[in-house]
């Protein structure tokens, strides 16, 4: 082997090593980020469980409360209100993409959806069914982008993976068997189960935010069918 065949060969492994090297680490900081956004999620776990075990009017005052409070703070930041900035970056920007942060146009976050759900649900389903739903939506969310980062190489529909999409349709059949106590597991709880994933997946095509569609659809399925 010629010294000058060496050097190319020492030069190319080196540049692939970086270029390894690189990815690893891009791939740990937005695993890092993604972990942190999503443990704001399932800190939301007290949502269902005041929906459960609180009366319905406190559960819809509080929701409306916060709807609205973070719909001003939300508002406030994109008009560039000094308090409403202050309050926004504190809240958000830890949690908040890139893509989410570049808005030339207002539009509101994740959390009033959530808000938004917790309302409608509330109010529509039984408390069982409306603990369900908001269940789902926090935690088997949380799964697939956690687990989509951390194993996903199969790529479904843009960026969604077959590992994540597996892990929110699991981890929501999951969940209906921990309710099974309080709401029983049927055929029902397996479609809706299977339209909840298809909607976290195809979210741009319903053109409704998933923390919104999920609850809503998981809850019309179990009231509907069982």
């Amino acid at each position: 082997m010629s010294p000058a065949f060496g050097v190319i060969k020492k030069n190319f492994f080196g540049a692939l090593r970086q270029r390894i090297a690189r990815r690893r680490l891009s791939l740990k900081k937005s695993f890092r980020h993604e972990l942190y956004r999503k443990s704001i999620h399932l800190s939301s776990l007290w949502i269902p469980a005041l929906v459960y075990f609180a009366h319905t009017g406190i559960s819809i005052t509080l929701f409306s409360f916060l709807l609205f409070a973070d719909g001003l703070i939300e508002y406030g930041n994109f008009k560039k209100w000094k308090w409403a900035r202050r309050t926004f970056g504190a809240m958000f920007y830890k949690t908040l993409r890139s893509r989410e942060m570049k808005k030339d146009r207002f539009q509101v976050s994740g959390s009033m959806y959530v808000f938004a759900a917790a309302i409608i649900c509330t109010m529509l389903f039984a408390k069982p069914v409306a603990a369900i739903a908001l269940t789902i939506m926090l935690t088997s969310d949380a799964c697939a982008a956690l687990f989509g980062k951390a194993f996903g190489t199969r790529k479904l529909y843009k960026s969604k993976s077959l590992e994540g999409t597996t892990a929110f349709f699991i981890s929501a059949l999951v969940i209906m068997m921990l309710f099974n106590p309080l709401y029983p597991v049927t055929y029902a709880s397996i479609l809706a189960a299977a339209v909840a994933t298809f909607a976290e997946m195809f979210e741009d095509k319903i053109e409704i935010d998933d923390n919104l569609s999920v609850p809503l659809f998981v809850g019309v399925i179990l009231s509907l069918l069982n």
